[in-house]
């Protein structure tokens, strides 16, 4: 279990593997959406679920210059 003010490593995984299921972006790993479509949906709201979830960490992350996190994770995932 994640301590408070700690990130949830497990959601952080997810954001290096998992695909976007839809739309323009259909097919692109959510850490390489780009922070325009990410903003879009913060202005329209983003989709409730776990795809919400996900989609606002990664707005989070990206505004807040915090990409740097997510490097290690990429390359223990072999990503590319």
């Amino acid at each position: 279990m994640a301590e408070p003010n700690q990130p949830n490593s497990d959601i952080l995984k997810d954001l290096v593997k998992m695909k976007m299921p839809f739309g323009k972006y259909k097919g692109t790993i959510l850490c390489n959406l780009p922070v325009s479509y990410l903003e879009w949906f913060y202005s329209k709201g983003f989709p409730e679920g776990k795809l919400g979830m996900q989609l606002a960490t990664i707005f989070e992350i990206k505004t807040n210059g915090l990409e740097h996190l997510l490097e290690p994770l990429k390359r223990n995932q072999n990503y590319r």
